[in-house]
């Protein structure tokens, strides 16, 4: 029988998957670093309010810098997905005058909340990784006047992905050239008037995608002018219990983050159609109704809704209707129709 120490906490048993996924990278960790291969730290966009931000991150391990070349023409999907993870290691990280350190997790993540009094807007922290060059890790403070954000799903709402469907899926994930990458007609002008209607607010993407992905992500949407904010994306693979993490809920959990981190503020919530954002969203607001300004869904075509998965859903262009507790809830095919009814609503 074993005991536990005093003021300790047990150590969960790992999932049999996670304890095979762990032995596989340790075996070609030690193969790649003696060809070469070195440390590489990745920052993520992170966010915070008064006194606190949240960064995160990820360690890898890479090729030395004499053999990178330059990011070349054509990006494939499956390059983002062929990194290995650094197990546990030291990470500082500096924000203002603060001096944390922390150590990456089983993925090579960094995901830490650290006491900083950073000014409201735009600001960066670094992060240095051992052995491995520093990076500047952007962040977005939130003011404390501020009421109103937006929350936004990335697949199908503001990127054509057609994700449920597993084939498609996979040739959209690995194969297809990320400049082929489509935006949806008119969101991105849609998130740029709601920012100017409302100074300072937030713009945060809410996907199931893994952090894989994030620089991918990221340069889609800085090349179709959607406005800058965090990524809260989700890590693939085996988990500490279980073979592959819940999409739906990491967006649960994600939502109930943000309606502790920020009581104060009020989201606009937008998705689609083709998945699971009306369910979700639906629960959120029932639960949360003081943070919740409206919900705007981007309705599929019917093509689009069989490609993801679903059944075309019924409406018109000009679909609107209360929320389980009265929030305006709006739909219509794309940026300008929603652009409309969130005016007529008085959301702008």
């Amino acid at each position: 029988m074993s005991i536990t120490p005093v003021g300790q906490a047990a150590v969960p048993r790992l999932h049999r998957a996670a304890r095979i996924e762990d032995a596989i990278h340790q075996l070609v960790a030690r193969r790649l670093r003696r060809t070469g291969w070195q440390v590489t730290a990745l920052a993520y966009t992170g966010y915070g309010g008064p006194g606190w931000v949240r960064v995160m991150g990820r360690v890898l391990l890479g090729r030395p810098d004499a053999r990178q070349r330059q990011t070349p023409e054509k990006v494939r999907g499956w390059r983002s997905f062929t990194t290995l993870p650094a197990k546990h290691a030291p990470v500082l990280i500096e924000a203002g005058t603060v001096r944390h350190e922390t150590t990456t997790d089983r993925s090579g993540f960094i995901d830490a909340v650290v006491a900083a009094d950073l000014p409201p807007g735009w600001g960066s922290v670094r992060l240095t990784a051992t052995d491995a060059e520093p990076v500047e890790a952007p962040v977005r403070v939130l003011d404390p006047q501020v009421r109103f954000g937006i929350l936004s799903d990335i697949d199908d709402t503001v990127m054509v992905t057609a994700l449920p469907r597993p084939l498609l899926a996979a040739w959209n994930t690995f194969v297809l050239d990320e400049h082929a990458r489509a935006a949806v007609p008119g969101m991105a002008v849609l998130y740029e008037r709601l920012a100017n209607a409302h100074p300072g607010a937030p713009v945060f993407y809410l996907s199931t995608g893994a952090w894989n992905v994030a620089p991918t992500l990221t340069r889609f949407l800085s090349r179709h002018l959607y406005p800058a904010g965090p990524l809260l994306l989700t890590d693939w693979g085996p988990t500490n219990d279980r073979w592959f993490r819940s999409g739906r809920e990491h967006k649960r959990a994600t939502l109930a983050r943000l309606a502790r981190e920020f009581p104060e503020t009020k989201w606009l919530l937008v998705g689609d159609d083709g998945q699971h954002d009306p369910e979700i969203y639906r629960e959120f607001a029932a639960a949360h109704p003081e943070n919740v300004a409206g919900v705007a869904i981007r309705r599929l075509s019917p093509t689009q809704a069989v490609l993801a998965g679903g059944l075309p859903a019924p409406g018109n262009d000009a679909e609107r209707s209360a929320g389980p507790v009265g929030q305006k809830w709006l739909s219509a095919p794309d940026g300008a129709g929603l652009w409309r009814l969130l005016r007529d609503a008085g959301l702008v």
